[in-house]
């Protein structure tokens, strides 16, 4: 809804019943910019409402300036527990049901129709801000003891059913459908007792901050592949996205107004400030195409790009109980917003080669990968926060015990996954580069097992890393 243009005068108080001596009438002061500007602002709605809070002896004027956090560092792997084992160095082989994802191509080597099933456990452990200090040296009071930044993590499991697919083979093509979770990730944080210093050396403290994020992102494919000759063939997927995201970030004001740098937060309900939400539910399609060369016997090379999920955000802002804005934005009012531009998530480019032996008993496989996280803010022409894109290295490899009964495989692998959390530009303020920090590259340790029987296969796998870890199951039936 469009906001009033006439609140320029606004001003913004606590609530009588809130206040206290050591608070004063005039505890928060003027809006900093017209409330009306955050209709034009849309998804950095809080930056238009920076607050003001004024507190004494030992706390001085801090202007705080919350928004939606995006803080997880997040991954989108191939499916399967052969690939998992690889550690993902898929694309070169693609020679089962889950091709139909990591490069369509591949699907032209699979004689049979076969139907692939995958269940998957993930672990996510994502670092947050939860307090400390921006400047100056902690006074030892209460909270108001960390030097430096302290951070935490939240843990997040889930398990669910992460792949299906179904291929049907021809004399020189193939078509598969097939269900991937590409996404499936919540995490929260909670910044608490933030403090600085100000020009006069005295020492202020943030309003706290409560974060949390979720993304689920289903696809479902079809997709078809061609072998135009003994050694090279193409393939192209259509893909339909079920993309949904919610990002909250909520300011509280601590339990006891009279103690800023020794209370804790609760956040209590009475002392809620301000808050906002980004949203988007969105179906849209999206294309894929691969290419798989055999170049010998021995070698193969393989190609593919994806493109990503789109969605529309929307957004709500919330005004606490604690203030008083006027009769037109009372204690519990609720503004939605739109935003014009929308949110693409990564694209995915993928080059990789492999070798498999004369007597296939041991295959090795390569990929780079290029994945576009910078798109999702980029759109959002963002000039205080972004994300790097990521080239991904992914090498793995599989020793087959010809003479078992079934055919016994081990695997292993390694991946690199560089840095590509949400972080803050040169021209954000201290306090948002605070919250929003650079992360760590990571890399991941892949292990895997499978047991090849007449006519179906069954496959498991691990991978280790420092923010997430993942076990997969997945059974391949032919007829």
């Amino acid at each position: 809804m469009p906001w009033p243009d006439h609140t320029s005068r606004t001003r913004v108080r606590l609530k009588s019943s809130e206040r206290t001596p050591s608070i004063h009438s005039a505890a928060f002061s003027r809006v900093s910019q017209r409330v009306s500007s955050l209709a034009r602002v849309s998804h950095r709605v809080f930056a238009a409402t920076a607050l003001s809070v004024v507190l004494s002896p030992a706390v001085v004027s801090a202007q705080v300036v919350p928004q939606p956090i995006l803080n997880a560092q997040f991954s989108f792997s191939n499916p399967g527990a052969r690939s998992l084992g690889l550690a993902g160095a898929f694309v070169a082989l693609a020679d089962d049901a889950t091709a139909a994802w990591a490069n369509p191509a591949g699907l032209v080597q699979i004689a049979k129709p076969e139907v692939s099933v995958e269940v998957r456990y993930w672990s996510y452990s994502t670092p947050f801000v939860s307090g400390g200090r921006l400047r100056g040296e902690p006074t030892g009071v209460g909270l108001d003891t960390v030097s430096g930044i302290h951070t935490d993590t939240d843990e997040y499991d889930v398990t669910g059913l992460a792949f299906l697919s179904f291929v049907y083979p021809g004399d020189r093509w193939s078509l598969s459908v097939y269900r991937h979770v590409l996404a499936n990730l919540e995490t929260q944080g909670e910044t608490e007792g933030l403090f600085s210093e100000g020009a006069d050396g005295e020492t202020f403290r943030f309003l706290d901050q409560r974060n949390g994020m979720q993304l689920d992102v289903i696809s479902y494919g079809l997709s078809g592949a061609y072998r135009i000759t003994e050694a090279l063939s193409v393939g192209v997927g259509l893909i339909y996205y079920d993309t949904s995201f919610t990002i909250d970030s909520d300011l509280y004001l601590w339990d006891d107004l009279d103690d800023p740098l020794g209370s804790g937060t609760s956040y209590l309900p009475e002392h809620y400030v301000i808050g906002q939400t980004l949203y988007g539910s969105d179906r849209t399609l999206g294309f894929s195409a691969g290419i798989l060369w055999k170049i010998s016997p021995l070698w193969s090379f393989g190609g593919r790009y994806r493109e990503g999920p789109v969605t529309h955000p929307s957004g709500q802002v919330r005004v606490g109980s604690i203030l008083d804005l006027g009769p037109e934005y009372s204690p519990g009012s609720v503004f939605d917003f739109d935003v014009e531009e929308d949110i693409e998530l990564p694209d995915n480019y993928g080059l990789g080669v492999a070798y498999r032996s004369a007597d296939g008993r041991l295959t090795i496989g390569f990929e780079w990968d290029r994945v576009t996280y910078s798109d999702a803010l980029d759109n959002l022409e963002e000039d205080d926060q972004f994300m790097e894109d990521a080239d991904q290295l992914h090498l793995g490899g599989e020793w087959v015990f010809l003479e078992t009964k079934p055919l016994l495989a081990i695997r292993a692998g390694v991946w690199h996954d560089p840095d590509h959390q949400t972080r803050a530009n040169e021209n954000a303020d201290d306090h948002t580069r605070a919250l929003l920090r650079p992360g760590e590259d990571q890399l991941h340790y892949a292990l895997g097992v499978g047991l090849a029987f007449k006519n179906f296969q069954v496959d498991g796998a691990l991978d280790f890393s420092d923010t997430v870890n993942t076990a997969s199951l997945s059974v391949i039936y032919s007829f």
